[in-house]
Order: structure tokens, then C-alpha cells, then sequence
């Protein structure tokens, strides 16, 4: 039994990449990047512990010392561990395989990107969602190529995962990056991200996932959180509506 007097709760926060698109915007690590005098893997820490998770796992790559020194600085009250990805210049479903340890260790599993600034109620809505597994969705989706899109049949069946989906289903919405996983769909997600880390190292960690959703689709569930603010940090334009337009209406919440 964890601390929160439920399920055994480990997140994985995929902070390894090099952030190449942010140019001169990036001194470090995304995930160190400060909104509000605050970094986001501070704001990450912050959320996560009012979930009451046990541990929180770091997968990183570059610069993984800046990280390591930003965790000891923040001491978090919960158990943290870095794992590294000595291929961070590969695709992300390597960063993925990196973490297969905890993904078999038989705890329910928090899969989340690092580079996202966001309503910490979102976590809340991914804890307690109903569904076995379960990701969040935002249906106001951006254009462009870019955003993951779940796609969903019209009785919200999930029938793609992917930035080009080849099933767009009825109605589709956007990837937050944030995903819960059952100790079963964990292990399992273990061997799909082994498989492309081995075979298909350039692709993203979504494709794994993909994979698990088209073959038991009623195992996944999609928690809605259009009405909560939050934004993914990629380019510089990223990092300026993280500030100008996300961070108030989060200050606004205090």
C-alpha cells in the first residue's frame, strides 16, 4: 500500500531531450525553463505530490547534471530517481525503453512529457479518471501537423493516436502528454517502446501507445480538460503564450 492509501502511483516525467526548436530560448533543459520565477519540473513536484505519489522517475539525457542539481535543490517529498537515456538525440520512444524498469515494477504508472505547463487539476482528472488507462484530451485542438490527435468514433471509442492518424473517426481533440497506466498496460508498454527503441529508434514514444490502444481499444479512456489552461513548450512562440496568456490564468488560481 502507498501513501495515498490506494494504488501504488509511480510517474515517469520524460525530460531528456536536447529542445534543438527552442534555439537561443534554451539555456538548459526544457523542463528547467522558469514561469513565474518557477521552473516547470518545480510546478511538476508540486502537482504530483497533491496526487500523492511515492515516486517520481526522471528520465533524462541532456544535460542531466543541471537536473540532478535542480531536484536537490527542490527537495521534493516524495522519492525521486533519474534514469539516464544515453541516446537523448534519438527518438523519444527510446527515453521511453529507458524507463522499462519502472513501467514492469507492477505499480500503476503517470507517463507524463516534461515540457508542459499546465492546471495542476489536470492530474487530478488523469488520478481519477475511470477508465483502466487513461490520457486527457483537450477537444480545442491546434492546427497543424504538430499536436498529437485522439481521434474517437461516435461512441468515444478511441480509434487513432498520432499526429497523421489514418482513422479520424468522428470527433478528435488533442494529446496533453499526460497518460495514467494499469500495472498490466505498463509492462506491456515496456516491450512495445523495447521494440521500437531496437527497431525504430527515430519515432515517438506515442506510437507505442498507439499500438496498445488500436489492439484493446476499451482498455483506454480520454478525461476531457479543455476548460483548464495548459500549453506544451516547443517553440519560442511556445514560451511566450506560456507567459503571456497560460501563466495568469494560473497565478489567477492562487
Amino acid at each position: 500500500m502507498s501513501q495515498n492509501g490506494n494504488v501504488e502511483l509511480s510517474a515517469v516525467l520524460l525530460v531528456a531531450g536536447v529542445g534543438r526548436r527552442l534555439g537561443q530560448a534554451r539555456p538548459g533543459p526544457k523542463v528547467l525553463l522558469q514561469f513565474g520565477g518557477r521552473s516547470l519540473l518545480a510546478r511538476h513536484f508540486d502537482a504530483l505530490a497533491a496526487c500523492k505519489v511515492d515516486e517520481v522517475v526522471l528520465v533524462v539525457g541532456f544535460e542531466a547534471g543541471q537536473v540532478d542539481a535542480a531536484v536537490r535543490r527542490l527537495d521534493p517529498p516524495f522519492k525521486v530517481r533519474m534514469l539516464a537515456n544515453p541516446r537523448f538525440t534519438e527518438g523519444s520512444a527510446v527515453s521511453l525503453a529507458s524507463a522499462g524498469e519502472v513501467l514492469r515494477a507492477g505499480r500503476t504508472v503517470l507517463l507524463m512529457d516534461g515540457d508542459v505547463l499546465y492546471d495542476p487539476r489536470m492530474l487530478r482528472r488523469l488520478c481519477q479518471g475511470r477508465a483502466e488507462n487513461v490520457l486527457l484530451v483537450d477537444r480545442e485542438l491546434e492546427p497543424g501537423d504538430e499536436p498529437v490527435k485522439v481521434c474517437f468514433d461516435r461512441d468515444d471509442v478511441i480509434v487513432d493516436f498520432r499526429k497523421l492518424p489514418e482513422h479520424p473517426g468522428v470527433r478528435h481533440g488533442e494529446s496533453v502528454g499526460f497518460f495514467r497506466f494499469s500495472p498490466d498496460t505498463a509492462s506491456a508498454l515496456a516491450e512495445r517502446a523495447d521494440w521500437y527503441a531496437a527497431h525504430a529508434p527515430a519515432l515517438e514514444y506515442e506510437e507505442a501507445i498507439r499500438d496498445l490502444m488500436l489492439a484493446e481499444p476499451g482498455r483506454f479512456g480520454a478525461e476531457d480538460v479543455t476548460d483548464l489552461p495548459w500549453t506544451e513548450i516547443d517553440f519560442l512562440e511556445d514560451v511566450v503564450r506560456a507567459r503571456e496568456v497560460i501563466l495568469p490564468q494560473l497565478e489567477a488560481l492562487v
